[in-house]
């Protein structure tokens, strides 16, 4: 945790905030802060600064926050992303989230198992809780933007557009294709398969919707191993 992310409903009054139990166990056990010690702070959805902390009761930790800075710029890299496994999608969310993606589409595809769906790892507020560990991860505030499509077609032909917005269009996917651009600083849009890959119908849909396909050398990459890479490769990150 680099960054002690306040919610709303934790402000007392004023500048003065109390911390969650996450929060309050990791300044006393992990940074070994004291009363009148000092430690990075952000207000979720809002700006950066520096909490002193006040009060230290039993479990009970309070700081003083004052709102200095600006979060760091987002990545102006729309994530359209087909639904890996769940445990795998812990990762990638926190992955994401560090660095700094603000717009995430979880889409299904035909090699997709179709169980991942009915995965409790779904839920909305876990899907929050490693949105937000990849903010603390990164010392940001700003939450991603996450979408559900569990059916491609649909998506792809009713939404797709207006989602995606300006900007290229990338697909990553294994072929007879040209090497995948580097260092962009406008906005784009990249879409990662399954590990099985993209099917020809799911390309074709794809490509028709302005997106053009592109390999990325010849090794076969774990999506979580390619997700930071395709990133890092195709934009200058900020």
């Amino acid at each position: 945790m680099n960054l002690l992310l306040l919610h709303p409903d934790q402000r007392l009054d004023g500048d003065r905030w109390r911390l969650d139990p996450r929060q309050a166990s990791h300044v006393r056990q992990v940074l070994g802060l004291a009363v009148g010690d000092h430690c990075r702070a952000g207000l979720l959805n809002g700006g950066l600064g520096t909490g002193r902390i006040e009060s230290i009761e039993n479990n009970e930790i309070e700081i003083s926050f004052k709102v200095d800075s600006q979060p760091p710029a987002p990545l102006p890299l729309n994530l359209l992303l087909a639904l890996p496994r769940p445990k795998m999608l812990k990762r990638l969310l926190i992955d994401g989230a560090s660095l700094g993606i603000k717009r995430i589409v979880l889409i299904n595809a035909w090699k997709v198992d179709k169980s991942y769906w009915r995965t409790p790892n779904l839920k909305a507020d876990l899907l929050r809780e490693k949105l937000l560990l990849g903010l603390e991860q990164a010392g940001d505030t700003v939450l991603p933007e996450l979408v559900m499509a569990p059916r491609f077609r649909p998506f792809v032909e009713d939404d797709l557009d207006a989602w995606a917005g300006p900007g290229p269009r990338f697909l990553a996917h294994p072929g007879d294709y040209p090497a995948l651009p580097h260092d962009l600083d406008g906005p784009a849009t990249l879409a990662i398969g399954p590990e099985g890959g993209w099917t020809p119908f799911e390309v074709e849909m794809l490509e028709a919707r302005g997106f053009q396909a592109h390999r990325f050398g010849t090794r076969i990459l774990r999506v979580e191993t390619a997700l930071p890479a395709l990133v890092g490769a195709l934009m200058r990150l900020p």
